[in-house]
């Protein structure tokens, strides 16, 4: 029996997908469930199974975009499987067919006399900077003459005689789309973005006191997620224009907060959800985090967990970053982004001392959040940051890590 295998819908919205990579050839014999292709579609890279046991025929191409419900294999399922470590069937009639005769190549009846060049030649060349070796020659036997020597043009810069290739590879379907996507953020939202600091040193303080007690009770790291996404919650009930995004001619505030954070996967970015952050704790939240990297990172991350989201947190600081402006995620109306942790000088107290610092930008869209609200909310976020036990723990360090 043959069995077609189409395309499954990775998700609603998305008509079609493109083959990333075939996971086994043409011929070979899989396994019901085996992953025999990774497919991209605009929001993620998902892994193909096997519907069935049997012989393989492939129908489409690495690099074809095929729609949703498209047939892009066969699986002959009253193939036997190949016993011990019997080559597949492609190999088989690989070996089997018989090899094609080779004509010889015709040699080359072009030569070149490299370097060879008449005296005013070479002093043309050299008055251009360019060597005769570069010039293929139209006199006998490749001999550059005067009018080679004239009529050529030295390359741009200073020759080096390195490497001037180039590879042209095409960009999967995520990567598009998520060009597209920052294309359209940039050209469709007025985005502005604001800045500020964060003195890091409560959160320092509280981390190295804690972190040992913490993970070996939860089972996970007290990292830096968990304070800004608590902060963050916090800003956004203050600021509820900032957890907004606009359908139309309308505004939408959500009295739910669903965190986007921006992570580096296999694939490309990828952007999960934390869903309702407003009813996590900090272990809720780095649990979740964690969930969701491990996921992402081995290209299992789904649409569903990467769909939503009405505000997201960009951590260009893991990367070295100092300082950006983080483009919105649409149809989100602000993103926070955090950057890496120097020790700088700054002014306490009207002295100088040495404190970790961490600039902090909030990119927004100016057509439903003002000024006032994105400074305010910035600020608040900037506020829990150098106070988190009295703003984000209530006072009660212990109680708010479950310790």
């Amino acid at each position: 029996m043959i069995l077609e295998m189409k395309v499954p819908s990775p998700g609603e919205s998305i008509t079609e997908v493109e083959i990333a990579t075939w996971l086994v050839q043409d011929g070979d014999y899989v396994e019901k469930d085996q992953a025999i292709a990774e497919v991209d579609s605009d929001k993620a890279t998902l892994e193909l199974p096997a519907e069935a046991s049997g012989i393989i025929t492939l129908k489409a191409e690495e690099g074809d975009a095929v729609e949703v419900g498209a047939v892009v294999c066969l699986i002959d399922t009253s193939a036997e499987k190949p016993e011990g470590d019997a080559a597949p069937a492609k190999e088989e009639r690989k070996a089997e067919a018989p090899k094609a005769t080779e004509t010889p190549k015709a040699a080359d009846t072009k030569t070149y006399a490299t370097g060879s060049a008449s005296p005013a030649a070479k002093k043309i060349l050299a008055e251009k900077g360019m060597e005769a070796s570069a010039i293929s020659g139209t006199g006998k036997d490749g001999r550059v003459t005067k009018d080679d020597a004239v009529n050529a043009v030295p390359s741009m810069g200073t020759p080096t005689g390195g490497n001037r290739g180039n590879t042209r590879s095409k960009m999967s379907m995520l990567r598009r789309k998520v060009a597209e996507r920052l294309v359209e953020a940039k050209n469709t939202t007025a985005m502005l973005t604001t800045f500020n600091e964060v003195d890091m040193s409560p959160i320092f303080a509280l981390r190295n006191e804690y972190k040992e007690t913490f993970k070996n009770k939860h089972g996970v790291g007290l990292g830096f997620m968990s304070f800004f996404t608590l902060a963050i919650v916090r800003a956004l009930k203050m600021y509820p224009a900032v957890n907004s995004m606009i359908d139309g001619k309308e505004m939408i505030s959500y009295d739910f907060v669903d965190v986007s954070i921006a992570v580096s996967g296999p694939k490309g970015l990828m952007v999960p959800v934390i869903r309702n952050a407003e009813n996590l704790s900090f272990r809720g939240v780095e649990a979740e985090v964690k969930r969701l990297a491990i996921r992402a990172r081995d290209g299992q991350i789904t649409v569903d967990e990467m769909t939503g989201g009405t505000f997201t947190i960009s951590n260009g600081g893991v990367f070295g970053s100092m300082l950006s402006t983080p483009i919105i995620n649409p149809p989100q109306s602000g993103i926070l982004g955090m950057h890496n942790i120097v020790e700088r000088p700054v002014a306490i107290n009207g002295k100088v001392e040495i404190r970790p610092i961490m600039y902090v930008a909030l990119s927004y869209d100016h057509r439903i959040i003002d000024g006032k609200e994105s400074v305010g909310f910035l600020v608040a976020v900037k506020e829990a940051l150098e106070n988190p036990e009295e703003l984000l723990m209530n006072n009660d360090i212990k109680k708010a890590l479950e310790l």
